[in-house]
């Protein structure tokens, strides 16, 4: 199997669910389910949003050492894409407003500038893809 990034760009683009994980204090790994990335550059950089006081900022703040899933299961076929990486938690005002949506003030009723809203920047540095009953590695 010869993979192709540009493909799996667009597998990921079309997934609903993410899954993040994180290293809790005891070196377990943490595992989330997350709305899908806000933004994405390639397959190197994921932007999420989070609450800042989330369990999960707290691990990532202590261990950046992080993984991202993505999943489709169809009838026969079984596809995912594993990325691990670093998540580094951002506060600063460009890159809130960068992946800020309209409707974000449900969830962060003080606006952009909510001290509980975050970002989450996921950087990969190597993946695994399964498809097919096939499984390859690549870097990045």
């Amino acid at each position: 199997m010869l993979i192709k990034f540009a493909a799996l760009e667009k597998f990921i683009d079309k997934q609903k669910v993410a899954f993040i994980s994180s290293v809790d204090t005891d070196g377990f790994p943490n595992m989330k389910a997350m709305l899908p990335p806000r933004k994405r550059e390639g397959l190197k950089t994921f932007y999420f949003s989070s609450n800042t006081s989330s369990k999960r900022v707290v691990q990532y703040r202590d261990n950046p050492k992080a993984s991202i899933y993505f999943y489709r299961k169809g009838i026969v076929r079984y596809q995912g894409v594993m990325l691990i990486g670093a998540m580094d938690v951002l506060e600063d005002a460009e890159s809130k407003e960068m992946i800020w949506q309209r409707g974000d003030s449900l969830f962060y009723p003080e606006g952009v500038t909510d001290p509980d809203y975050c970002v989450l920047k996921f950087t990969a540095q190597e993946g695994r893809y399964y498809k097919d009953l096939k499984t390859e590695s690549f870097t990045l």
